[in-house]
Order: structure tokens, then C-alpha cells, then sequence
């Protein structure tokens, strides 16, 4: 048994020795280097840059009350569709108590001066049916009754308007009523039944009741690098897509590029907005991330070759172009760059084999 182990440990040995023999004898073997290789060919080669942004409604229009008021009722909600004037929404009035007392007294100053020109007229017209008092009199008593009557149902509308929101002769056009002033897709309902609202004026921006928009006609929006900028052009084509809408992406036209850099983390970039062209299933929201595609340069059927072949040597370019079975150094001049490919505009012809990238090591037996 003994004997046995001994015999065993001893061919273990013998197999560690062995391997470690090969192994260092192939190291220490000279080794061959394959390379890929490519050929010089035409292609289209274009440079690009993605923007990234948001795609939006290029008017949003925030509703807002006439007067001062409680949400009594909300007739649409985010999601719906509303017409131009049609009804968002009912306010229940809360009338300013010095304007409600204002609009009273007024009331009452004008049914006084109505009854004294009433009994004005009704004396003058008693004199002048008896032909007592010039027609020139009797015109002036009539225009003052008709001016009376005018101001007390003036004074009766105001008052109405300052207590209801809306006034007998005016119902049609109550400014309780709060109506879109666009045809569009309401996007936003920020109050609710019960929410006190206040109209805009001088003080502040007014409550927002609704927010509308047409979602027919979108922009996206985002920002260019100051190095980009100065290769755009105002109609040039873009590529939009949606990153929540796989599969998704429609065509815009770059219309607006901003005449002054904004600081973005550091770096000088311009606004740039484009018109959005969408599918006709629009499954667009309203704030979408989205990036655009835009071609800064393009060449066309250009010889070229893939970057990685390139050497550079100070201020110069070259490659290793295929010579026999080996290859030879040879200086090349490089035209634009879509990040893979470049095109060669002189040293190379259709048809050469340049040498690329490393790709495996033989040991040469």
C-alpha cells in the first residue's frame, strides 16, 4: 500500500514538472501579432450631436377668473377636450363689502334723481300739452328724465354685477361663468370645488383655473453646446425621439436658436426650439423627455476608413497599409469624423487594406 502512494505522488510530481516545462517553453517563444484588417471603401459619412430637451405645446394658456369668488362648480377636468368659450367652470361671488356699499348708494342717488325728473316731466308736459312752455323746455325736462332712466339702470346693473357676478342685462356674458379662451386640451385643473380664486390685477398674477393647450402644434425644446452652435442652421431637419414611447419618432424642423449663451453646469449653451411634426396617432404628452437627432455635417460617397486604424504622430496621421504579407507606414490626410468612421482625403485609394486593431497573439512554433 505503501508502495502504491509512493508511485502516485511521484507521477503527480512528475506531471507538475512537465507542465510547468511546456508552459515556460511557450513563453518563452517569439510571438506573432494578428491584426484586423479594412479595406478603403466609399460611404456616406455624417457627423451628429443628440440634444436632449422636452417636447411641449408651444402656447399654454392659463384660464383665469374676472372676479373674485368660490369655485361653486367644475364642468371639465384634465384630459378633456374644450372649445373655445366653452364653460370650465361656475364661481359663486363674494362681493367686496365697500364696492357692494358703493353700488347701493349709488342705486338709491339714482331712483332719487329719477323721481325728481319723472315729476319734472310730468309738470312740463302738463304746461306744454296747454301750450304754456316752449318746445325747447319741454325737450330739456324729456332728456333729463331719459338720462335719469339711463343712470338708475346703469347704478341697478352695477350693483347686480358687484353682488351676483352677472346682472339681468348681461346674463349671457356672466363673468361667473369662467370660459377657455383657446380651442385645445386642458392639461391642468390646479383648484377645486370650494377653492377661493381672485382675479389678476396689478398686485398679483390672478388664481390659474385651468390650463390649456393645443397639442396639435408642438415644439421641443433643449439646449446646444457653444462649440455646436455655430454649425446650425434655422430649417434644418431633426429626428425627435421619446424615451417613454418605444419604438417612437416623428420629424421636426429646427426653427429658433437663441442669440444668448445660458451657463448649464458650467458650460456656455443656446436654447434652441424646433417645430414637431407627429405621427397622426399623436400619443404625445405634454412634458415628455425627449432627444433630438441633428446632423452638424455630412459627406457624401467619400472614401474612408474606420478610426481605429489611425496612428498619430505629432501633427500628423497614419496608417499601416497592407504590403505583400506585410505592411507599410504610410502619412494620410483625415477629413470630418462620425465618431467610427473618417474620411481620407488624400494617401489612400478604393480598394487598399489598412491595418486595424490587434486582435489576437500566436505563439510561432
Amino acid at each position: 500500500m505503501k508502495k502504491k502512494l509512493k508511485y502516485v505522488i511521484g507521477l503527480l510530481i512528475a506531471l507538475i514538472f512537465i507542465g510547468t516545462f511546456v508552459f515556460l517553453f511557450k513563453k518563452s517563444r517569439p510571438e506573432k501579432e494578428v491584426f484586423n484588417e479594412y479595406e478603403v471603401a466609399y460611404m456616406d459619412i455624417s457627423r451628429k450631436t443628440l440634444i436632449t430637451g422636452q417636447i411641449g405645446p408651444r402656447n399654454e394658456v392659463a384660464v383665469k377668473p374676472q372676479i373674485n369668488g368660490i369655485i361653486a362648480e367644475l364642468y371639465k377636468e384634465a384630459g378633456q377636450e374644450v372649445k373655445e368659450n366653452e364653460v370650465i367652470a361656475k364661481l359663486k361671488v363674494i362681493p367686496d363689502m365697500n364696492s357692494l356699499s358703493a353700488a347701493q348708494s349709488r342705486v338709491r342717488l339714482a331712483d332719487i334723481n329719477y323721481n325728481q325728473a319723472k315729476a319734472n316731466y310730468d309738470r312740463e308736459k302738463a304746461l306744454y300739452d296747454k301750450k304754456l312752455v316752449s318746445n325747447e323746455e319741454f325737450e330739456q325736462v324729456t332728456q333729463a328724465l331719459q338720462q335719469a332712466r339711463e343712470e338708475k339702470s346703469a347704478a341697478q346693473d352695477a350693483l347686480e354685477i358687484i353682488r351676483d357676478g352677472v346682472s339681468s342685462t348681461n346674463a349671457k356674458s356672466s363673468s361667473t361663468l369662467i370660459r377657455s379662451t383657446i380651442s385645445g386640451l386642458i392639461l391642468d385643473v390646479p383648484v377645486k370645488v370650494g377653492n377661493s380664486v381672485i382675479q389678476a390685477n396689478t398686485l398679483n398674477d390672478g388664481t390659474t383655473v385651468a390650463t390649456v393647450a393645443d397639442m396639435n402644434d408642438l415644439i421641443f425644446k433643449g439646449n446646444v453646446d457653444e462649440t455646436e452652435v455655430g454649425t446650425l442652421r434655422e430649417g434644418t431637419p431633426l429626428k425627435i425621439t421619446i424615451g417613454a414611447l418605444q419604438d417612437y419618432s416623428f420629424d421636426a424642423v429646427l426653427e429658433y436658436i437663441s442669440p444668448k449663451a445660458v451657463q448649464n453646469n458650467g458650460a456656455n449653451q443656446f436654447e434652441i426650439r424646433a417645430a414637431v411634426k407627429p405621427q397622426s396617432d399623436n400619443k404625445i404628452r405634454s412634458g415628455y423627455s425627449a432627444n433630438a437627432e441633428l446632423v452638424l455635417e455630412s459627406a457624401e460617397h467619400v472614401l474612408a476608413i474606420p478610426e481605429s486604424a489611425l496612428e498619430f504622430s505629432g501633427d500628423s496621421t497614419f496608417v499601416y497599409v497592407k504590403k505583400g504579407n506585410d505592411y507599410e507606414r504610410r502619412a494620410i490626410t483625415t477629413g470630418l469624423s462620425d465618431g467610427l468612421n473618417i474620411v481620407v482625403t488624400s494617401g489612400l485609394k478604393e480598394g487598399d487594406k489598412v491595418r486595424g486593431t490587434k486582435i489576437i497573439k500566436n505563439y510561432e512554433l
